[in-house]
């Protein structure tokens, strides 16, 4: 559970901590996956694309960071 502490009234102050805090925690993805039923057969479609994604994106900053 998330707790936000609002300080001297200010909640539009208090709503971007929650937001960010959520997004971070990824609530706001797992609201959009769960918005629409999916087939078993398409979450493993996603989530392998997802790790080959996440896999590329390692390895370009590797590199990037070796410097090439």
């Amino acid at each position: 559970m998330v707790t936000i502490v609002v300080r001297d009234n200010n909640v539009e102050q208090a709503i971007r901590v929650l937001k960010k805090k959520m997004q971070r925690d990824g609530s706001f993805r797992e609201l959009k996956l769960r918005r629409y039923y999916e087939k078993p057969s398409e979450r493993k479609v996603r989530k392998k694309e997802e790790c080959i994604r996440r896999a590329r994106k390692t390895q370009r900053k590797r590199l990037h960071a070796e410097g090439f």
